[in-house]
């Protein structure tokens, strides 16, 4: 409604934007027929860019039947009448195996060309390139080997203390056995 209260223009142009949207959905139906696209309600709402309900309302749904029924009545483009004489047969089962044979020879100069390429790679990879990761991956393993005898000579310590405080854990022990059986024998 406007300032006045008065609903009719937006009827109006309600009722325009109503007719410029059915509108649309019949250049749409016409653009995928010529085209020979599938004819589907989806089809037609994404190319006219209406909703999909549209499509399905009274008036548009009829138009859309029509067309449909119209593509169908056609003959598939693209198919071979029913009727092929056998020299006809013979001669596209003849091409097709000249087909299979040429992408089955390109297949192999293909797979001949990557192996090359492989190999070429390999053989870039200079005897100095292969000397420096030997000596980066000795370096390595000389490093972990002074870790781990680090480790080793660390542990045997921790060992031989831990045993030299169990000794003198013991020795505790027993020298309070003594002090406390001799306090009490003595009074």
């Amino acid at each position: 409604m406007n300032r006045q209260g008065n609903p009719t223009p937006l009827v109006q142009a309600r009722h325009r934007d109503s007719i410029n949207k059915r509108r649309r959905v019949l250049t749409a139906i016409e653009c995928l027929e010529h085209d020979g696209t599938p004819i589907t309600h989806t089809a037609i709402a994404r190319t006219a860019g209406v909703s999909t309900w549209l499509t399905y309302a009274e008036g548009v749904r009829e138009h859309i039947h029509a067309a449909q029924a119209r593509q169908n009545a056609q003959p598939p483009t693209g198919h071979r009448p029913a009727s092929l004489s056998p020299a006809t047969l013979r001669t596209d089962l003849e091409l097709a195996r000249q087909e299979i044979t040429t992408l089955r020879e390109e297949r192999d100069r293909l797979r001949t060309a990557l192996s090359r390429h492989l190999g070429q790679q390999l053989d870039a990879l200079s005897s100095q390139d292969l000397t420096t990761r030997i000596d980066e991956l000795t370096q390595h393993n000389h490093q972990l080997a002074d870790q781990l005898q680090q480790a080793t000579t660390e542990n045997t310590t921790l060992s031989t203390r831990v045993a030299q405080l169990e000794d003198d854990l013991a020795a505790a022990r027993t020298s309070l056995r003594r002090m406390i059986r001799d306090e009490n024998h003595n009074p």
